[in-house]
């Protein structure tokens, strides 16, 4: 998962490196896409790392509710 988005954030960091030199008119709408387009991803990454995160705990919450204190 990691190196997935990993890799597509490198991808399209490339790409914005080849737009800017590429083009000489880049209107600032299309960079505020770009930067909203990126938000989204780093929000859906969160909250997938959340729900993965919080699966493993209660997981072991479960697990060390079944053993008796000592």
């Amino acid at each position: 998962m990691f190196l997935a988005l990993y890799v597509g954030a490198q991808t399209l960091m490339a790409d914005l490196r080849g737009k800017v030199r590429g083009e000489d008119g880049a209107v600032a709408t299309e960079y505020a896409l770009l930067l909203v387009l990126i938000a989204l991803a780093i929000i859906a990454a969160a909250i997938a790392l959340g729900t993965a995160i919080a699966a493993v705990f209660t997981r072991g919450a479960t697990t060390l509710g079944g053993v008796a204190p000592s």
